[in-house]
């Protein structure tokens, strides 16, 4: 199965039209052939999940700043063995939260800064950053100065084993 995970998305109905135009083309571009989409909060307004659902079926949660009441704060499902959780922000006892609901990966979205870590109690935290409003990464010592570059993340999951998991920057000039 191929999840396109994207979150942050913050469309709202004042949102710029040719903005808006261009970034869902990007996201059907880069999504064409997922089985499903995951929105891990912050999509403000249901126009754009109305947009996406066109891709493929959506699963999402709500975020800080969503309008849209009915969604959920926290979603579980499984594709093959792995138990894969949807949360916006972060539990503050994240070992704690994945433990509970026996989750192999959790995505999550908030900080508008891609992320693809392991943690040392074996789960995959992925966060897609977002596509409208990237932050920069913390400055590292060594590196250039980090850019803000809008992305995505796909999810490759296969019956046994996660064949692949990696972010798109999206090129939206």
């Amino acid at each position: 199965m191929k999840l396109g995970i994207i979150s942050d998305t913050h469309i709202t109905k004042n949102y710029d039209n040719n903005k808006l135009t261009t970034l869902l083309n990007k996201i059907k571009e880069v999504f064409r052939d997922t089985d499903e989409i995951i929105h891990a909060g912050d999509i403000c307004e249901k126009i754009f999940l109305s947009e996406i659902k066109e891709i493929a079926p959506v699963r999402c949660v709500r975020g800080n700043l969503d309008k849209i009441k009915d969604l959920d704060i926290f979603t579980k499902f499984s594709v093959s063995c792995y138990n894969i959780g949807v949360i916006h922000k972060l539990p503050e006892n994240l070992e704690e939260f994945v433990k509970k609901h026996n989750l192999n990966i959790l995505i999550f979205g908030h900080t508008h800064q891609p992320l693809i870590k392991g943690t040392d109690f074996n789960v995959l935290l992925l966060n897609p950053g977002s596509p409208t409003k990237p932050k920069a990464p913390f400055k590292r010592p060594g590196f250039l100065k980090p850019i803000a570059r809008p992305s995505v993340i796909i999810l490759n999951i296969d019956d046994e084993d996660i064949l692949s998991t990696y972010v798109i920057n999206l090129k939206l000039n």
